[in-house]
């Protein structure tokens, strides 16, 4: 297959490419780096990714923006970054993206354990995540030509954690992570949140 990564660069959509890239071809999009590049605020810069890659079997996102921080500091901006980047910009690969990928291929998303287990902060991540998992379920009855939509949840990234200078023990290395993306993309499921913590 010809398999899409937005955030292909990044921490877990480089693990996820590798992970792939022996049995497929592999595309990594980034925001700054990558064989192409896309800024998921901006559906004109996403039909424009499409255009220039043309068709592909699968398109596999590890990107978006949202805010993290305490309630009463988040701006108005930064409650609409998680909404506009994380959730529109998501959605829009997928509703861009039916007229460019092949029948029978698939998107998967990510959203973040957030939505069904908030932490302190995550007031403006947490919704975005919630409203990724909804439009997966709802969208995925009305895919054509047996295309199929599913959304990865992950835990905290170890390596992330690392990189706070956190403990990473309680965390998720990239790597397994990638591993839900592979039961997405090689798998027949459709309209599933996938908790990547089942494929620890």
């Amino acid at each position: 297959m010809r398999i899409c990564v937005v955030g292909g660069t990044g921490l877990i959509g480089s693990a996820v490419a590798d992970a792939l890239a022996d049995r497929h071809e592999v595309i990594r999009v980034g925001n700054s780096s990558g064989e192409y590049r896309v800024d998921l605020g901006s559906k004109e810069s996403i039909e424009e990714l499409y255009e220039e890659m043309g068709p592909v079997d699968a398109v596999a996102s590890a990107a978006g923006r949202a805010a993290f921080g305490p309630l009463e500091e988040l701006s108005d901006d930064e409650f609409r970054l998680g909404l506009d980047n994380k959730f529109t910009g998501q959605a829009n690969l997928v509703r861009v993206g039916l007229d460019h990928v092949k029948d029978g291929g698939s998107f998967t998303l990510v959203s973040g354990i957030l939505s069904r287990e908030p932490t302190p902060g995550s007031s403006a991540v947490s919704p975005a995540n919630a409203a990724l998992e909804a439009f997966v379920r709802a969208a995925s009855l009305e895919m054509p030509r047996g295309l199929r939509v599913n959304v990865i949840s992950p835990p905290w990234v170890a390596e992330t954690l690392e990189e706070l200078g956190r403990d990473p023990s309680p965390g998720m290395p990239a790597a397994r992570v990638a591993n839900a993306y592979v039961e997405s993309i090689e798998g027949d499921r459709n309209g599933d949140v996938i908790d990547a913590r089942d494929f620890a």
